[in-house]
């Protein structure tokens, strides 16, 4: 009896030892393979968080490696990356609109080294040897570069195909319109101390307001307004296209400014700054992941008259202080939409769409 005990004892005091040893290895595999990051402070970001951004500098000698430039280094996961060069400086801050350079790069040890993109190349492949930051492959002005950034990514250096040099230092650039104060007359809906004007969401431990994948819906309805919110984007290396940090800032739950993670694209209508397959920004201004970005909307709902209705929605919009739409016309409403006809009075929603956003500084002034 007391041998049985004993034996029982052991074997319990095995499987217990055997199961915090699995559950260990568990979180410690969970950790290593861990794919999304909603904090720039995360210690277990990967390297390539830290190339990814945006630089900016100059050319040596003649065109094409002349004058101002602009990279953004985009994270493909696993150490890959594609650099998109801009002559005359970063989109919306002196880019010509036109032209950019495709580079392919990888980390080689503690730092990262590019050079020209080669072979069959999709839009937002997959594979980071087929990926196109560019939907027109090869992209006007497309050259042979090669560039290098050393550990920390603090600056890119460079040559042009016809061997002129370059340097650029890494930038983090910040809206103009980054911690707005709500004017007099405004209604808070979001200022990190609780959620009361929320259907959903979920106050963090930073006094953000975090979507956890689903959506938040304003308690309130609302018609004609300007609007400030604050948003970051979450850091998704190995996703692509709609997989990367999908949400949307719904226009009184009927039209979708898209959210998205679309740092380094062409800027189309179902990317980030985009009225969602209705109308494409007029330059993409999306910043690099873990970076707080801004919309500043001023909204003007459909009209009814009766069963009709007699206008459609406009919409002027600023991304990161850059004006993307200029009083748009929203023929109809975008997917996802609430079942309720235009020209009436709705919510404002923040969708999840299975992604962890997070808000913050969300305020709105009603108009008539």
């Amino acid at each position: 009896m007391f041998r049985s005990r004993i034996g029982r004892i052991v074997a319990f005091g095995c499987v217990a030892i055997l199961s915090a040893a699995a559950v260990y290895m568990g979180c410690f595999a969970a950790e290593k393979n861990k794919s999304v990051w909603t904090d720039p402070d995360d210690t277990t970001l990967p390297p390539d968080f830290k190339i990814q951004g945006e630089y900016v500098g100059t050319g040596s000698g003649e065109a094409p490696g002349a004058g101002k430039l602009g990279c953004q280094v985009i994270a493909l996961g696993k150490g890959a990356f594609q650099a998109v060069i801009y002559p005359g400086g970063l989109p919306g801050a002196g880019w010509d609109g036109k032209n950019k350079v495709l580079l392919d790069g990888k980390l080689n040890g503690d730092r990262a080294t590019f050079g020209p993109v080669k072979g069959k190349r999709k839009y937002l492949a997959q594979s980071a040897q087929e990926f196109s930051a560019t939907s027109k492959f090869p992209p006007p002005g497309q050259k042979d570069y090669t560039a290098t950034i050393p550990a920390g990514g603090e600056v890119m250096t460079g040559k042009t195909d016809d061997g002129k040099t370059f340097e650029l230092k890494k930038t983090i650039r910040k809206s103009p319109t980054l911690g707005a104060k709500p004017p007099e007359g405004a209604l808070v809906l979001f200022d990190g101390t609780d959620t009361g004007e929320w259907r959903g969401g979920r106050l963090d431990k930073k006094k953000f307001l975090n979507t956890d994948g689903s959506d938040i819906l304003s308690k309130r309805k609302f018609n004609n307004y300007v609007m400030h919110v604050e948003f970051m984007l979450p850091f998704r290396p190995d996703a692509r296209g709609q997989g990367r940090g999908n949400s949307g800032f719904y226009q009184v739950d009927h039209y979708e400014v898209q959210v998205l993670d679309s740092f380094g694209l062409d800027g189309k209508d179902n990317e980030c700054g985009g009225i969602y397959t209705k109308a494409a920004p007029k330059v993409n201004l999306c910043y690099p992941p873990l970076t707080w970005q801004t919309y500043d909307v001023e909204f003007t709902n459909a009209v009814r008259e009766g069963d009709k209705k007699v206008k459609n929605a406009r919409i002027t919009l600023k991304h990161n202080g850059v004006l993307v739409h200029d009083n748009v016309e929203i023929t109809g409403p975008t997917g996802g939409h609430r079942s309720d006809p235009e020209g009436t009075p709705g919510p404002i929603k923040l969708q999840g769409h299975g992604n962890p956003l997070q808000y913050r500084n969300v305020w709105i002034v009603e108009k008539r």
